[in-house]
């Protein structure tokens, strides 16, 4: 059962995922490394000063599932930029696309891929808030519709 901590944890997992795949993109820092990177220094660290108790905690993250997302999508990189490239308008690439954006589609893809345990709209809706976390509306909507399309093909 899906209760709201573990959805907090994942969408948590999920953000976290995306900036660890636009770091990877940007510095090319090896995907272990990475992993290590994050699960020291970023998931779960406290608000206030780190060895203080009275920090206040960030939001769980649920970390074999950002693990997962990490690796999947760097694992199937190719796999997953050609189907989300197959529905870009005509003329558009991934690299014409925000560098964070293609971060955000890769993952959402993963997801719709590879995690059947996750459900479609779960997986569409958990990443237009991504999207909404760094752009604005239009753009969360496109992310709706890249992720809808490939859902269409790939969990029907």
């Amino acid at each position: 059962m899906n209760t709201p901590a573990k959805s907090k944890a994942r969408s948590t997992a999920r953000l976290a995922a995306v900036q660890a795949l636009y770091q990877r993109q940007m510095e090319g820092t090896k995907v272990d490394e990475l992993l290590v990177e994050f699960h020291r220094h970023r998931l779960g660290e406290r608000l206030d000063d780190e060895d203080s108790e009275s920090g206040e905690q960030l939001a769980a993250v649920e970390v074999d599932f950002f693990n997962d997302l990490v690796r999947g999508v760097d694992a199937r990189r190719d796999e997953i930029d050609a189907a989300v490239s197959a529905r870009l308008s005509e003329g558009w690439t991934l690299t014409r696309l925000d560098k964070t954006m293609v971060q955000i589609l890769r993952a959402g893809a993963y997801e719709l891929i590879a995690r059947a345990d996750v459900p479609t709209a779960a997986a569409i809706n958990e990443y237009v808030e991504v999207a909404k976390a760094f752009f604005d509306d239009r753009e969360a909507k496109f992310v709706n519709g890249i992720l809808d399309a490939l859902a269409k093909e790939v969990r029907s």
